[in-house]
């Protein structure tokens, strides 16, 4: 990976548990404001997924958008589980 890539992969792990921030978010974050399509092409080649939530980046208009590479509901259901552990955990 290239030192970019882990900006991108560090700057994602700061995202809380059960919230999101924009790819343009990430690309303020690490001091590149124009690199918003290659924060999702570092997010894509992301080699732990489980451990860097990549999955807590979204589209500036709230939309999920790619989720490893793929379009698919797997970014919407890890959401909504973190949500749902907070919301259990608040009760």
């Amino acid at each position: 990976m290239t030192d970019f890539e882990w900006k991108v992969l560090q700057a994602t792990m700061t995202i809380p548990f059960g919230q999101t921030r924009s790819y343009q978010w990430v690309a303020k974050k690490i001091g590149r404001p124009k690199a918003v399509r290659a924060v999702g092409q570092a997010l894509r080649k992301n080699p732990y997924p489980i451990a860097i939530p990549c999955h807590r980046v979204i589209r500036s208009d709230g939309t999920p958008g790619g989720y490893a590479g793929r379009m698919g509901p797997q970014k919407s259901r890890l959401l909504t589980l973190e949500q749902e552990i907070l919301w259990k955990l608040a009760s």
